[in-house]
């Protein structure tokens, strides 16, 4: 058994895959209330996007934020896209679509940067760095954050993006794992600058088109895409679909589950777009934030956090406004995933039991710690930061794949409870 939450999640989106992806029956129709209440968070959603577009400042930011924000969330539950779930599909039945489609996302946002790249800084030789871009010091503290962020998720049962969405979906453990992940990025401040000062200031800050001209960042890139991906599926091909039944457009958008390369393409896209028209692709800017003030407004941080805000990545600067760019780009997530999940009927609440609140604090509290401590979180340091050609993207992955294995095996040969 797994120490990793939400196993009854796992096991009915397993089902449903089979069931309905594969073509072995046609999808059930959602109950006429939950369309009801679909209806109304979809009108809700539209009613905020046009009130942020006529009374927002900056209007046009915060727009299309709550719009990026609920296509990503749409996106994330119709596809699967967690990075634990998918991880754990290699692990316990090595099946390679999910880290296919991960790779999928990563692919679309290297050829997308890069083209942006060619626009705004033409010449990637000298000292500058693309703006806003998450390219952030290689060094100890970062790898000590993707372990425990990998940790953090094998014991919560999600990165931080997937327990946005799943809040969508009723999860009973997702809310306590954000209480947690609170608690984690305070931890995360307090910590700051002993880390600061042991690793972090002199830590090389690596971007890949600065030593090799971005065609060979890019060619590097795709080539470590590609030998992974042919390393999956030499080893371990998918197993064949079943012959698929015929469906409505409709059903196949809204009820079956997507393919894993379709969920991926559409993340990279969203991902290009983001970058290209607001910012990198984040989560937990907005979330660290509002932390970070609250613990100021308790004098519960130091007065000084040593270089925080110099650094790119998920910025964690005390902000006035009540409506910020990341913080729409949240709630579109969550109110898209929610709308997403009634429709397809898999909007499932449950009442926690104590052992989920438990693993979602203490779950949380990793993945917030290390969300400070790496400068981001699955979608803003690995996806954001490798399709930058960023150095501390691919270590921090590698880092959180040790520390989730590392997590999962550990609590298995332990028996502790799923």
């Amino acid at each position: 058994m797994s120490i990793s939450d939400d196993s009854g999640a796992l096991d009915y989106h397993r089902a449903r895959e089979a069931a309905v992806a594969g073509g072995a029956v046609a999808p059930p129709a959602p109950p006429p209330a939950r369309l009801v209440v679909a209806t109304a968070v979809i009108l809700g959603l539209a009613g905020a996007i046009h009130y942020v577009g006529a009374y927002g400042d900056p209007a046009p930011q915060l727009q299309l934020s709550l719009i990026l924000g609920a296509g990503f969330g749409f996106v994330l539950q119709r596809s699967r896209f967690c990075f634990l779930c998918i991880w754990r599909d290699w692990l316990d039945r090595r099946d390679p679509r999910g880290l296919l489609g991960i790779l999928t996302a990563l692919a679309v946002g290297l050829v997308g940067y890069t083209l942006i790249y060619g626009a705004w800084l033409p010449d990637p030789s000298g000292t500058r760095l693309p703006p806003t871009a998450h390219i952030g010091p290689v060094g100890p503290a970062l790898i000590l954050a993707g372990l425990a962020f990998g940790a953090g998720m094998a014991i919560s049962g999600s990165c931080i993006s997937a327990h946005l969405y799943r809040l969508g979906e009723g999860s009973p453990t997702s809310p306590f794992a954000l209480i947690g992940t609170g608690l984690g990025f305070w931890l995360g401040f307090l910590s700051w600058n002993e880390l600061y000062l042991w690793s972090i200031a002199d830590a090389p800050v690596l971007w890949l088109p600065r030593h090799l001209g971005y065609a060979g960042a890019l060619l590097a890139g795709l080539a470590v895409l590609a030998a992974i991906a042919y390393a999956l599926l030499r080893s371990h091909p998918p197993a064949a679909a079943a012959a698929p039944t015929q469906s409505s457009p409709l059903a196949a958008i809204f009820q079956q589950r997507w393919p894993a390369w379709l969920g991926g393409l559409a993340v990279g896209l969203i991902g290009v777009a983001a970058y290209l028209r607001l910012s990198p692709l984040g989560v937990t800017a907005e979330l660290a934030s509002r932390s970070r003030q609250l613990a100021a407004n308790l004098d519960a941080l130091p007065t000084r956090l040593e270089g925080l805000d110099s650094f790119r990545g998920c910025a964690t600067i005390i902000r006035d406004a009540l409506l910020t760019p990341n913080g729409l780009f949240i709630a579109g997530l969550v109110a898209a995933s929610l709308a997403a999940a009634l429709i397809a009927g898999e909007f499932r609440p449950r009442w926690p039991s104590p052992g989920q609140i438990l693993r979602g604090l203490a779950g949380g509290v990793l993945l917030g710690w290390g969300t400070v401590i790496g400068l981001g979180c699955t979608v803003g340091t690995l996806l954001s930061g490798i399709s930058a050609g960023a150095v501390s993207g691919w270590v921090f992955a590698l880092a959180l794949l040790v520390g989730t294995t590392a997590t999962l095996k550990l609590g298995r040969r332990l028996g502790l409870p799923a």
